[in-house]
């Protein structure tokens, strides 16, 4: 037992470590490196994840055995080690599903940078999920940051370049609404560790001194980490970041770097702030009109998209609006509807990404629809997983999407006075969905006898191992979803 719970830390080290390491390896032996401690988080973080569901609590872990408030620590209950196995996961399918275009886009000197910034991002994914010191979940999110642009502007595209100066503006816009936040929160309670401040804020708040300087400490946090997760309208830069970065640099930043900060979001809401103190503020009114809205004009802007990644791209952020909404809601349902969908859009974005290169690598190129006709006869396996992507967004029973939309619907029935406005734009959203999605398969599915150039990286088996493990994946999400909440309502439980 005394071993698992350095684990935690570990993973941590051994990313960061391993970033460290490999600026002094080889393109192969870099990625060998990374693929390697890839997958030993996964494992570590299973093993914690088995241990936690076993004993039903969490578990606190002191950095160099100092304690509070003095020393920083990390704690950790059968969410975080989900979420941290969930990440680690999606990452490795990520990684191998696009291991041959970062071989083709990225010049041969910096691959090695690439594999790096990977590491980095890990690092700090995993930072996110079980730091309990809210200044160290800042630094982190700084170097979550910086990795993600370098993985945007790697392949040195002019729009890559424009679309990470525009994530960095909004990123660092976001990075400063969130630390002053916390200065203001450290001002009035003294303390870093979320559960000190959680004790203060509960104090200040019975008392109702320093409500208001209190109220816009908690806005600002919250907001800050809302524009880094691209809600809706702070959302500019994201179609261009996933549209023309690499396809594992898409995936990744659609499935993992968003919601990162929205993971570090929840813990803040439940260990931090509180669960009563946030649903008792005007924030959630805020976060819901922004998720309705996103929900419809991220969905409307992937309709009007000629291009097959922006299009999916367009389309995350009508995901995210879901997640926020779900926020919004003001309810424990609401919550679990919102860290369940972090899962299902992660597995399933990835999995769009990952089938839309094979797609376009079977027309030549092209990622325009009208040279995507009969894409899928072309290259039949990102075909099939092509449509089980777009079925499980547009929420078909057996996939992953659809328990979402189901929770999200059962949670907003249960939402006093905001219930009519979310059933219809839940509606609204998933006409939407069926839109663009299905006239995409359509698209795809229609014969023609127009000729291209087929490149055999579609038909790589590990191409074709990472698209079948994200089917699985997906299925598994849609057909097992009931032990999954089961999760979730006990993770969010112990999280406080």
């Amino acid at each position: 037992m005394e071993m698992i719970l350095n684990f935690p830390c570990l993973c941590i080290l051994l990313t960061m470590f391993s970033a460290i390491i490999s600026s002094a390896l080889n393109r192969r032996w870099a990625r060998y490196l990374n693929t390697f401690v890839v997958t030993l988080v996964g494992i570590l973080s299973a093993a914690v994840l088995m241990f936690t569901l076993t004993s039903g609590k969490s578990y606190v872990y002191q950095m160099g055995h100092f304690p509070a408030p003095f020393g920083n620590e990390i704690r950790f209950g059968s969410l975080e080690a989900g979420m941290a196995l969930f990440f680690s996961v999606i990452m490795l399918l990520s990684l191998n599903g696009g291991r041959e275009k970062i071989r083709m886009e990225i010049d041969p000197g910096k691959e090695k940078l690439y594999y790096i910034m990977i590491n980095l991002l890990l690092s700090s994914l995993l930072a996110l999920v079980y730091t309990n010191d809210i200044f160290t979940a800042y630094v982190f999110v700084e170097i979550n940051t910086i990795s993600a642009c370098g993985m945007i502007v790697i392949t040195e595209h002019g729009r890559t370049i424009e679309a990470a100066t525009r994530y960095m503006i909004m990123s660092l816009l976001g990075s400063g609404l969130f630390l002053i936040g916390i200065c203001i929160l450290y001002d009035m309670t003294g303390h870093l560790l979320m559960e000190y401040l959680y004790t203060s804020i509960s104090n200040i708040m019975a008392a109702g001194t320093y409500r208001i300087p209190m109220m816009v400490a908690i806005a600002l946090i919250v907001v800050g980490l809302a524009i880094k997760s691209a809600l809706f309208p702070f959302h500019a830069w994201l179609p261009d970041a996933y549209g023309y970065s690499t396809v594992s640099s898409a995936a990744m930043l659609s499935s993992l770097v968003s919601k990162g900060y929205i993971f570090l979001l929840i813990k803040l809401i439940y260990r931090v702030i509180g669960f009563e103190v946030f649903f008792g503020s005007r924030i959630i009114n805020v976060l819901f009109v922004f998720g309705l809205a996103g929900m419809i004009m991220g969905s409307v802007s992937a309709i009007r998209e000629n291009d097959i990644r922006r299009m999916i791209s367009y389309s995350s952020v009508a995901q995210i609006g879901y997640i926020y909404m779900g926020f919004g809601l003001g309810t424990g349902a609401g919550m679990v509807a919102s860290a369940f969908h972090i899962l299902s859009h992660g597995a399933t974005k990835s999995l769009l990404f990952v089938a839309a290169v094979g797609l376009t690598d079977a027309s030549g190129g092209h990622k325009e629809f009208d040279e995507l006709t009969g894409a899928a006869y072309r290259n039949r396996l990102a075909g099939a997983a092509f449509l089980v992507g777009a079925l499980s967004m547009v929420g078909i029973p057996l996939f992953s999407g659809f328990i979402s939309k189901l929770l999200f619907a059962q949670a907003a029935v249960q939402s006093q006075g905001k219930a009519l406005a979310a059933l219809v734009v839940l509606a609204m959203s998933t006409v939407l969905n069926a839109i663009y999605f299905m006239k995409t398969v359509i698209r795809i599915y229609t014969p023609t006898d127009k000729k291209y150039e087929v490149t055999a990286f579609g038909y790589k088996v590990s191409y074709a191992i990472t698209l079948g493990c994200f089917i699985l994946l997906n299925l598994l999400l849609g057909l097992f979803s009931q032990p999954i909440t089961n999760w979730i309502t006990q993770g969010l439980t112990i999280l406080q």
